[in-house]
């Protein structure tokens, strides 16, 4: 299982890591800087999770939850609070099967939670040491980066861009 802890396993953990830590420290944090700082994070992030070795799961051992409902909800809490009103945004989702175009509404709070839940339990299970439930743990966070939160993270990127870039100081949301 020399797998578990290749070095993109390991470096993807120093950044999830480091991700989950400024998250759950950013209470009461100036809106500028937290953004300018998830702007650096966050690709850095998804580069990370895209170059994550593929392994088979076979739900046997089951993967871990370290994030509790509450843990998300006060997270969600906080950044809500420290994005204000440029926390909830107009997303335009595509589905190209039903050829649609449908408007929904989402905020950086949840999208930045979404995320912090799976990478918060993969790195806590990485700390177990137990190579056969980081193997699965790891074929988990590989298939939700995939299925949802590679794609929350594109997301909230792009409106944290628009927030700094466009919008700037202006209070208005979108």
């Amino acid at each position: 299982m020399d797998i578990v802890y290749s070095a993109k396993v390991v470096e993807f953990v120093t950044v999830g890591a480091e991700y989950c830590a400024y998250l759950e420290q950013s209470e009461g944090r100036d809106k500028d800087s937290f953004i300018n700082t998830l702007l650096k994070l966050l690709p850095l992030l998804y580069l990370k999770a895209s170059l994550l070795p593929k392994v088979e799961g076979n739900d046997f051992f089951g993967t871990s939850t370290f994030v509790s409902e509450e843990d998300y909800y006060w997270l969600k809490g906080v950044v809500a609070g420290v994005m204000g009103n440029d926390d909830e945004y107009e997303d335009l989702m595509c589905d190209e099967q039903m050829q649609t175009d449908e408007v929904r509404l989402k905020s950086v709070s949840e999208d930045l939670a979404d995320i912090y839940q799976p990478v918060r339990d993969f790195v806590e299970t990485f700390r177990t040491g137990v190579e056969d439930i980081i193997a699965e743990a790891l074929w988990t966070l590989n298939d939700s980066f995939e299925l949802t939160w590679g794609g929350n993270l594109v997301d909230v990127l792009r409106r944290l861009h628009r927030v700094k870039y466009i919008l700037g100081n202006n209070e208005e949301t979108i």
